[in-house]
């Protein structure tokens, strides 16, 4: 071999590349990457989206209260805080229904059903949310331990269980509590009617929260 060539040969090795080298090295070598992402990266699963369905409430026909009431919106922990459709398919397992989801976080969408409902029956002339924070006679809190369709011999039901407080907004002080737990049957297993079942389920305990509030804030406010 001739020995000018090999020295040529080993000088171009060695020099450094040119910024425009460098560049496009590191151009083509992200571009090699991204392509390899595509053909790995999973495709987003389509979701659909779904409100808490409710029935119409009729507006009671008793008298209207003198006070006003605020509620907040239930505590929550992992997945029931979540947007997630919950499901207990068996033992203590928790899954998710896949490809759907709830328009607002669980506690969220119950807040908004509760407050609809009171205002609905129309006895309690003020009711607002903490979103706004507005000065009231009561303050309706609460924990949200369950909001999750489970599996009971074989069976698909609802289940939501609440905890809810009586709260004096002044004084912060705990007035009375009481726990609140509404199973309803779903009348298959499709997701639609998971949903249904989870309406029919908020609409009872809307029910029954409201005439336990308004019989505890009667008994205090006369």
């Amino acid at each position: 071999m001739n020995p000018s060539m090999n020295r040529h040969s080993h000088a171009s090795h060695s020099m450094p590349s040119s910024p425009l080298h460098r560049a496009l090295l590191s151009a083509a070598a992200i571009a090699t990457l991204l392509l390899a992402g595509c053909s790995v990266l999973p495709s987003q699963e389509p979701t659909d989206v779904y409100r808490l369905p409710a029935a119409e409430q009729p507006a009671a026909t008793a008298p209207a209260v003198s006070w006003s009431l605020r509620v907040a919106t239930p505590r929550a922990g992992g997945a029931t805080s979540s947007r997630r459709i919950v499901v207990l398919p068996e033992g203590d397992r928790l899954s998710v229904y896949q490809g759907a989801s709830w328009s607002d976080p669980g506690p969220v969408l119950l807040r908004d059903r509760l407050i609809e409902a009171f205002r609905s029956d129309g006895r309690i002339p003020a009711v607002t949310s903490d979103d706004n924070a507005l000065q009231a006679d009561y303050l309706l809190d609460s924990d949200l331990g369950v909001f999750r369709s489970e599996y009971r011999d074989g069976k698909p039901e609802v289940l939501i269980r609440l905890d809810a407080r009586l709260v004096a907004p002044d004084s912060q002080r705990v007035l009375v509590t009481r726990r609140f737990e509404v199973r309803q049957p779903v009348a298959g297993k499709d997701v639609p009617e998971v949903v249904r079942a989870f309406g029919a389920a908020a609409d009872r305990l809307s029910t029954e929260l409201l005439s336990w509030t308004l019989q505890e804030a009667a008994s205090r406010s006369r």
